[in-house]
């Protein structure tokens, strides 16, 4: 590891876990598909952990999982739609670490509006000397892996102009990039195997629905729902944030009993129900996700670090979850204002009895 990668505030999946990828590429009994570094039993094993060699880095059922990743080495490409923090990048990220050791290229849907930053553009100080040739050419990310046999993430592909997805049609279906300004084997680039899209989308844009239909038919669709039991959204809690707070130099361990009533609140205003089945508020599930709730208590540990001696109390977490959880949305504090005299009030225990007193005293609607 280098000096700037040490420094680096975060590393993609591949750097991060290198050392149970290399543990699991060197165990790999399995076939592998053609351009991949793992099976697709290793990549299952590597994202959702398999108790000897990968620790688990993703909840969800390990169906959909599979799905994904053998959609991947078929012809067609995989979508992943959801709620807004749900963790469809993370996964996105994870599985390109695991086939293709390389998880960074990426696409944003909102940020490109020219095919040719989709596909490539020029040096224009080259063109201008040379004209046209391979050396004037600047590879965009599609071209980038196509050529090198790597798998391309496309973030938030529905906010793409239409032109844009277009130009994924030919892509998808003749594994092709026809480059006109070259001639000979140079104007035209073929897929190298290993190649593929892993998009995402989420369910609150309107523009999933005006994608291209064509399009949808070369991508398999898998819908990534928030975690549904409340042991494994806490324990994804503990284990991120205390990934954050180590990345941020911060000597504070996240209280377990705190985590719980954050990530029970968290929970509970994002499904609508008390864990014992009660109906109750429900926030929008965007500023109630479990990536929000990692948030939260990273901003907790950094404050108990600077202000607190290190100690996380439960008496600063209404502060921080109130900034993260209304928004710009004021009828939010009524409903959450409702869940706190409803079911916070009724809830035994140092941490949530604190938690309330605290919120009587400042938030109080």
């Amino acid at each position: 590891m280098t000096q700037e990668t040490q420094r680096a505030q975060r590393l993609p999946a591949e750097h991060y876990y290198a050392d149970q990828l290399i543990a699991l590429r060197e165990a790999d009994p399995y076939p592998r598909p053609p351009g991949w570094l793992l099976s697709p039993k290793g990549v299952e094993a590597f994202v959702l952990g398999d108790g000897n060699l990968s620790s688990p880095k993703f909840v969800a059922p390990a169906e959909i999982v599979t799905r994904i990743i053998i959609s991947l080495a078929t012809s067609r490409g995989a979508m992943l739609i959801g709620a807004p923090g749900t963790a469809k990048s993370w996964l996105s990220e994870l599985i390109c670490a695991a086939i293709c050791d390389d998880s960074t290229l990426i696409i944003q849907g909102g940020a490109i509006e020219t095919i040719q930053q989709l596909l490539y553009t020029w040096n224009s100080a080259v063109l201008e000397r040379s004209g046209p040739c391979p050396e004037a050419l600047i590879p965009g990310p599609i071209y980038r892996g196509m050529k090198s046999g790597l798998l391309v993430r496309y973030e938030e592909i529905a906010r793409s102009p239409t032109a844009l997805q277009d130009a994924l049609l030919s892509i998808m279906s003749e594994r092709s990039i026809t480059i006109p300004e070259l001639s000979g084997e140079d104007s035209i680039l073929y897929a190298s195997e290993g190649f593929n899209l892993v998009a995402t989308s989420n369910t609150v844009d309107e523009g999933v629905n005006a994608m291209s239909a064509a399009l949808k038919r070369r991508m398999n669709f898998e819908t990534i729902q928030p975690i549904a039991a409340i042991e494994d959204e806490i324990n994804v809690v503990m284990r991120e944030s205390e990934k954050l707070l180590l990345a941020s130099g911060v000597d504070t361990n996240p209280e377990a009993e705190i985590l719980q009533v954050l990530v029970t609140i968290f929970h509970e205003l994002r499904n609508g129900q008390s864990l014992d089945g009660r109906s109750t508020d429900r926030l929008a599930s965007a500023v109630m996700s479990t990536a929000e709730a990692v948030a939260v208590a990273h901003a907790m540990g950094v404050y108990a670090y600077y202000y607190r001696e290190g100690k996380m109390l439960a008496e600063d977490l209404t502060d921080f979850l109130v900034g993260a959880a209304i928004k710009d949305n004021p009828s939010d504090l009524k409903r959450m204002s409702h869940y706190f005299e409803t079911e916070v009030a009724q809830r035994k225990g140092d941490a949530w009895e604190t938690v309330y007193r605290r919120w009587k005293e400042s938030f109080r609607y």
